[in-house]
């Protein structure tokens, strides 16, 4: 067979090897299709189980869940807060949703993650104490919270950040929606900081097509991020809304694919490491290839496997590299345009981050679905050192 004539490989898929048809037909045969049913009960439970919280609220998806966890933390209308610069763009809208500003930090080179070092020069530097709180010296604005986004499965290091925002009294809101079975220093993302948040979209770890998880050990931010997400409804018999509220619920036919999710999730992650480490040992000491460091303090889910490229020639990039993979049905795609270019946010002011355009102009990710088989590995392998030794 040619290579023009066989098979698309995507970059990552659903992949729905568990009971996903047994508890959808469930829900349709019982009629419990929508916001309300047993499914979502037990989703929450799974997931607050595995990530060692004490309450987990499910939400329609991992933006939602985010929005609602900066409300329940205190963020307010005005207010600054501290985020990666190097992630897709749902937790900086996010922060606006909320009416807050984003103060956006470079990422580090070793592991692509939010530079600590650096969001401790930004409130060393820029910031100071008083009528209780921080403020931003040059804006005037409080800051009021630190949101890290644990970005391709790996996490940031938490425990200097946490250390750092215990110090200032700032809140600690994980973005882990790439990162679910992933740990820092032992223990899972989304349980270190106040509140963690999960994504379920069709190309994560588990898949519900869409949804989202808050975690948290607090059970009194439990109760109000539920009370948020379902319309503020304040009684059972009454229609009656206490506060501004959001339709943010996930149905249950969703969480009914979670539960079947979850019961695999170990399988999952096995395969995405296994596939991790098929890609480091095909493209270690290539000189035109640059893999990331898996931390010693940190155990990767590696949801999406990513590279970078160093001393290509002038005719070679990375955006030639992805089309000449698409041009042999090889699904791959770059990194987030980093959120301090983006047209969307340039309101924001001038945030210097080099090592986030670095990794912007250089990164790809590859096919890393759990359904990938040896032989489709092997030829997105096989394309790429042949893209690069014809270079």
């Amino acid at each position: 067979m040619s290579m023009s004539a066989e098979a698309y490989i995507p970059l990552c898929e659903p992949y729905l090897g568990g009971r996903e048809w047994d508890y959808v037909k469930d829900c349709l045969d019982s009629g419990w299709v929508s916001s309300v049913g047993a499914y979502v009960d037990r989703f929450e439970s799974m997931l607050a189980e595995y990530t060692s919280c004490a309450k987990a609220v499910a939400c329609v998806n991992g933006t939602s869940a985010i929005h609602t966890a900066l409300m329940v933390a205190g963020v307010k209308p005005g207010d600054e807060v501290i985020t990666s610069t190097l992630t897709f763009i749902a937790p900086v809208n996010a922060i606006s949703y909320a009416g807050a500003w984003p103060v956006l930090i470079d990422a580090e080179i070793d592991h692509w993650q939010m530079d600590v070092a650096k969001v401790e020069s930004f409130i060393e530097n820029d910031c100071e104490h008083r009528e209780g709180a921080l403020w931003n010296r040059k804006t005037g604005r409080r800051v009021s919270a630190i949101v890290p986004v644990h970005i391709l499965g790996h996490p940031v290091h938490l425990t200097p950040l946490l250390a750092l925002a215990a110090k200032h009294g700032l809140p600690v809101i994980e973005d882990s929606t790439e990162s679910l079975g992933s740990t820092c220093d032992g223990k899972p993302t989304g349980s270190l900081g106040l509140l963690g948040c999960f994504s379920f979209n069709g190309n994560k770890l588990l898949t519900t097509g869409g949804g989202g998880m808050i975690v948290t050990n607090d059970e009194t931010l439990a109760k109000a991020a539920k009370h948020l997400t379902t319309q503020a409804k304040c009684s059972v018999t009454e229609f009656i809304h206490d506060q501004v509220g959001y339709n943010y619920r996930l149905t249950n036919i969703q969480a009914a694919m979670g539960c079947a999710q979850m019961e695999r999730i170990e399988h999952h992650i096995t395969r995405k490491k296994e596939i991790a480490e098929v890609y480091r040992r095909a493209f270690a000491g290539n000189p035109l290839i640059e893999l990331y460091e898996n931390a010693s303090w940190a155990e990767s889910c590696e949801w999406l496997f990513s590279l970078r490229f160093k001393d290509l020639p002038p005719s070679l990039n990375r955006t030639v590299i992805q089309q000449k993979l698409h041009e042999q049905k090889i699904g791959a795609r770059p990194l987030w345009q980093p959120m301090h270019l983006s047209p969307a946010h340039q309101d924001l002011g001038t945030f210097e981050c080099p090592v986030a355009d670095v990794l912007y102009g250089s990164a790809l990710s590859l096919p890393c679905s759990v359904g990938l088989t040896e032989t489709q590995q092997t030829r997105v392998i096989e394309t790429l050192l042949d893209i690069l030794a014809k270079s």
